[in-house]
C-alpha cells in the first residue's frame, strides 16, 4: 500500500471517534495525537508517569501535547512499589503495560476508544506487552492502517510534527531477571542526562549489566576523547558503576525488513518470501484470529497455519516464521505479510 494511501486509511479509522490515546511524546503516539486531535470527535492523551522513565521523558511529553494542541494528562504511579515487576521476569513489559493499560481502560470507561502507537514493525520484534492489547481491547490505528516506523518517520516529516525520542524504559536497561531497584534505575537516569549533555545526542542508552555500564549512542565520535571519556568514567563510577564500557558501532541504525525473497530450490520460477519472528506462535488462537481474514488450515500436532486470502498463500510455523508464496514480487508479499500479522498471537 502507498505511503498516501495508509495516511488516508488511518484518517479515516480516527475520524469523528471519542478518543484516549497512550501518549509518550515518541513518533508514533505523537502523529497519533496529531491526527485525532484535528479530526476525532473528541481525543485525551494520557501520559503514564510510572518511576522508571528517562529524566526527560514527562517534560517532554507535555511540550510535546502542548504543540499538538491536544489535552493532555499524567498520571504518575511508583511501578517499582510492584514486587511482580521489581523482580523484572522475562514477561516484565507485559507487567508493565497492563498496568498502565488498566488505567487507560478505567479513564475511558466504555466511553471512548483507547488506542496506542503500535506499528507494523512492532509485531516483528519481541514485545511481549503486546498481548495486553488484545486482552484488553486496546486499538493499534497504526497497525490498522499498515504503518511500519519507516512510514511513521516519513508521515512525521511530511506534516511537520515534533516529537520526542527519549521514551523507552528504563527498565529495559537492565537484564532480565536482575532486580529493578530504585537507585539502579536513578544512575541509569543520571548517566544518560549526562552523556545527552556532553555529547549533544537526543538518543543515549546505558545498560546495566551486573554493574557494569554499556554506553549507547548515536553521536559516539562526541565522546571518545581522552578528557571526555576520563570524566564519564569518573562521573558513573561514582553513582555506582563497576566499571565503564562504550559500544563504538553505529547506533539504531539496524532495520528489519519485512520480508526476505528466498527462492525456491526445486521450483525455481515461483517466489516465495519469509520473515522469522523472534518469539513462538500460539497456533489455536493465532487460527481463530486468521478465519476472519482468509481461508485457514490449522494442525496444533505440526505446528502450522496455513492461510489463502485470494489466491496467496501464507504458511506460518510456531517457531515464528511466516512463509509467503505465489506472491508477484516483495512489495505483494509485504503487503500479505502486513494483512497477517495482526492476526498472529504469540506465546509469552
Amino acid at each position: 500500500m502507498e505511503f498516501e494511501a495508509k495516511l488516508e486509511k488511518l484518517k479515516d479509522y480516527l475520524k469523528n471517534k471519542k478518543l484516549l490515546i497512550a501518549f509518550s511524546g515518541g513518533a508514533d503516539s505523537s502523529l497519533i495525537a496529531f491526527i485525532a486531535n484535528k479530526i476525532s470527535k473528541e481525543s485525551l492523551a494520557v501520559t503514564i508517569d510510572n518511576g522508571v522513565m528517562p529524566a526527560d521523558f514527562i517534560g517532554n511529553a507535555e511540550d510535546i501535547a502542548k504543540k499538538i494542541g491536544i489535552k493532555h494528562l499524567v498520571l504518575k504511579e511508583d511501578f517499582l512499589e510492584d514486587k511482580a515487576f521489581q523482580s523484572n521476569p522475562p514477561n516484565r513489559c507485559y507487567i508493565c503495560k497492563n498496568k498502565m493499560y488498566s488505567k487507560l481502560v478505567d479513564i475511558a470507561k466504555d466511553e471512548c476508544e483507547v488506542v496506542d502507537g503500535t506499528n507494523i514493525t512492532d509485531l516483528l520484534e519481541d514485545r511481549p506487552g503486546i498481548m495486553v492489547n488484545y486482552d484488553k481491547n486496546i486499538k493499534s490505528p497504526l497497525v490498522i492502517a499498515g504503518f511500519t516506523s519507516e512510514d511513521v518517520k516519513k508521515a512525521l516529516e511530511h506534516l511537520k510534527i515534533d516529537y520526542s525520542k527519549s521514551t523507552t524504559c528504563m527498565a529495559t536497561r537492565l537484564s532480565r531477571n536482575t532486580e529493578i531497584t530504585s537507585k539502579k534505575i536513578n544512575r541509569i537516569k543520571y548517566a544518560e542526562s549526562l552523556l545527552k549533555g556532553i555529547s549533544g545526542s537526543e538518543i543515549v542508552r546505558v545498560r546495566d549489566q551486573d554493574d557494569i555500564a554499556l554506553i549507547e549512542i548515536e553521536n559516539v565520535g562526541k565522546i571518545l576523547k581522552p578528557g571526555i571519556i576520563k570524566h564519564i568514567d569518573s562521573e558513573l563510577k561514582a553513582v555506582g558503576f563497576k566499571k565503564v564500557t562504550v559500544d563504538i558501532g553505529e547506533y539504531n541504525k539496524s532495520n528489519k525488513e519485512l520480508v526476505i525473497y528466498k527462492p525456491c530450490k526445486d521450483e525455481k520460477h515461483k517466489i516465495m518470501f519469509e520473515t522469522e519472528l523472534p518469539y513462538t506462535i500460539n497456533i489455536n488462537a493465532t487460527c481463530e484470529q486468521l478465519k476472519k481474514i482468509g481461508n485457514v488450515k490449522c494442525s496444533k500436532e505440526m505446528g502450522i497455519v496455513m492461510l489463502e486470502i485470494d489466491d496467496r498463500n501464507v504458511t506460518i510455523f510456531k517457531t515464528g516464521k511466516l512463509v509467503a508464496r505465489r506472491v508477484i514480487d516483495k512489495e505483494d508479499a509485504e503487503k500479505l505479510i502486513t494483512q497477517v500479522l495482526p492476526g498472529i498471537r504469540r506465546n509469552i
